[in-house]
């Protein structure tokens, strides 16, 4: 079950991402979600997410063949570490009797988590991810950026694990060596599976008259050419996350260094004693007992790659953001410079 310590922590169950539409390795070939769904994750955010605070919670659904249809979701209650007696596993055990105790569908299917500036990519969210996939094999996580979505346009997606980062976690070995034997880099680590959100027909007919009633003067925001502080955030929170790769980048040096150098004091030490075995061979004397070299020069820690990993991966998922958002701002600069060149 999932399991929620602090806000900025990912569930425990019971990204280059490949683009929706392309073949997937995984039994979800696509998320169906329903309109009412998405509401709740967004009402959720708007009602207990501050600015960089992350929201959570549960998805329930089932799985059709190939598809998985998440038909309801329920949040994760806030609170801190000093509410001790708040068990969380026995508060979602109680929400999926109650569920299921009025006919709704009841199974887990994964879990939803907000982002801020699209910063999701976490040893947390990898470790919550591979636990749910581990128990529950369709199991996804959902994606809601509220940022992009007030915006004018929603920003939901859905990430799985891929089954080569699945064993590497099974297996536990994140060395530099497991990681380029099994061929994982940074964009064969999340793949995004494409997701249709279905509404009933009542649902649609409501969304139509809404539509029609809705001002037009509202949709004005969409041609909105300020961009400079959504621009500058996603800038700084890159070059974050490009200082902690170049430290990243300076601790392996450093280890790539002292190993070296530990490699050629043992092969010094090692001709040492051959030279001094063969000067006793010439006196007659007994060679000296040969020693284990590996207990006397202990090899350095190696540090963790899959850190690296994700941090190239955060870094990546920044430029995306980056070159998606001054793509939509340079349309909106030609088309507002032509409009001004064919009124004047």
């Amino acid at each position: 079950m999932a399991t929620r310590k602090e806000s900025t922590s990912t569930p425990t169950a019971p990204m280059a991402s490949t683009s929706p539409g392309a073949t997937l390795d995984s039994p979800v070939k696509q998320i169906q979600i329903e309109g009412l769904v998405v509401l709740k994750m967004i009402k959720h955010y708007q009602e207990e997410g501050q600015g960089s605070e992350v929201v959570q919670g549960v998805l329930l659904g089932l799985v059709v063949e190939d598809r998985l249809e998440i038909t309801n979701c329920f949040p994760f209650p806030q609170h801190t570490e000093d509410d001790a007696d708040f068990d969380e596993v026995q508060y979602q055990m109680e929400m999926m009797r109650s569920l299921r105790h009025v006919n709704i569908d009841h199974l887990h299917v994964g879990w939803y988590q907000s982002t801020y500036y699209g910063s999701f990519v976490s040893r947390a969210l990898l470790d919550s991810q591979f636990s749910y996939q581990h128990a529950i094999e369709e199991s996804v996580v959902l994606i809601y950026d509220p940022i992009k979505t007030a915006q004018g346009s929603l920003s939901l997606k859905a990430y799985r694990l891929t089954p080569k980062l699945m064993e590497i976690c099974k297996e536990k070995d994140f060395s530099a060596e497991g990681l380029k034997k099994a061929m994982i880099g940074f964009e064969h680590m999340f793949e995004e599976v494409p997701i249709v959100i279905k509404n009933s027909h009542l649902i649609n007919v409501l969304m139509w008259e809404l539509e029609e009633k809705c001002a037009v003067a509202d949709k004005h925001e969409l041609l909105n050419l300020s961009s400079s502080n959504h621009l500058e955030k996603s800038l700084q929170l890159l070059m974050d996350r490009v200082d902690d790769m170049s430290q990243d980048i300076v601790k392996y040096n450093t280890y790539s260094r002292n190993l070296s150098k530990q490699q050629q004091q043992k092969h010094q030490y090692t001709q040492r004693r051959q030279q001094e075995n063969a000067q006793r061979q010439t006196r007659g004397e007994t060679p000296l007992p040969e020693e284990d070299v590996s207990k006397m020069f202990k090899p350095p820690q190696p540090p963790p790659r899959m850190d690296t990993l994700l941090i190239a991966g955060q870094i990546n998922n920044y430029c995306q953001n980056v070159k998606e958002f001054t793509s939509q701002n340079l349309g909106k600069l030609f088309m507002a410079e032509a409009l001004q060149g064919h009124n004047s």
